[in-house]
């Protein structure tokens, strides 16, 4: 059975946020832990299982994300990853639907190759900041808001980029201050450069102390920058060692994200189904 390593939010190799993804051709998924047997041997910070659907369904493909350690309800770079896959081996072409754990994902290609996703847009809500989050992120918000269920994270708000780019959070201390993880974003440093926005994502109760670009807090991200920036249409760079800028445009209850990928790894599956 196939497995590959594509490269996320990128159009170029060893950048962006590395998911695996697996084709299947059977009807239904294996159990869960045979699932998480390989997320957990590949070791990235999502890989992603896709079987066919019956035609004439609300969705062509059945989606799952996991994390080294868990299953996760929504997963933006490993969505990617997996219709980046689908059209690049001619199994999919025009727009594809996942059925998930967070509804119908809807995702289209265009000519240059890159794809946007149709995610449901998070909900905001403005929240103190739990204790010790100032301490274990190592700075102290402007702001900070829950996200909604399905994303889970705290979108936290800092003074600035550089504030953003200097963390170096406690994650162990980290790991309880959300469902989820944390996202730290601050608005660019210079409003007329290539993205709008800069962010860092922080997920050590899922396994993954940083992730390089996250697309699922996107859906976040996109309307708290929105409301400030009067503008629907924005970029956010993710600032990690890997970096990768994602194309944000809100449309209300839904949010595209837009981005590129590139296959990196190409192999076979040997054991586990």
């Amino acid at each position: 059975m196939k497995i590959r390593i594509v490269d996320a939010f990128t159009d170029r190799p060893f950048a962006g946020n590395p998911a695996g993804v697996v084709v299947l051709d059977s009807a239904a998924f294996p159990e869960a832990d045979r699932l998480q047997l390989v997320a957990s041997e590949l070791n990235l910070s999502e890989t992603a299982f896709v079987h066919p659907l019956p035609p004439g369904g609300e969705a062509d493909w059945a989606l799952r994300w996991f994390t080294p350690a868990t299953e996760v309800d929504l997963c933006g770079h490993a969505t990617l990853a997996t219709a980046h896959v689908l059209h690049t081996t001619g199994i999919a072409s025009g727009t594809v639907r996942f059925a998930t754990r967070s509804g119908v994902l809807g995702t289209t290609v265009h000519s240059d190759g890159s794809l946007t996703m149709d995610f449901p847009t998070a909900p905001l809500t403005p929240v103190s900041a739990p204790p010790g989050l100032a301490e274990a992120l190592g700075a102290s918000p402007l702001s900070v808001h829950d996200t909604g269920e399905h994303v889970g994270d705290l979108l936290v708000e800092l003074s600035d980029e550089a504030a953003v780019r200097a963390l170096r959070p406690d994650f162990a201390s980290l790991a309880s201050c959300s469902r989820r993880g944390v996202i730290a974003t601050a608005a660019a440093e210079d409003p007329a450069g290539a993205y709008d926005f800069v962010s860092r994502g922080f997920f050590p109760r899922v396994g993954i102390d940083e992730d390089p670009v996250t697309g699922s807090a996107h859906t976040a991200l996109a309307p708290f920058w929105s409301a400030r920036s009067g503008r629907d249409d924005l970029v956010g760079l993710q600032a990690s060692a890997r970096s990768g800028l994602v194309r944000t445009s809100l449309r209300g209850g839904r949010t595209l994200l837009t981005g590129s990928a590139v296959t990196v790894i190409d192999g076979e599956l040997l054991a586990g189904f």
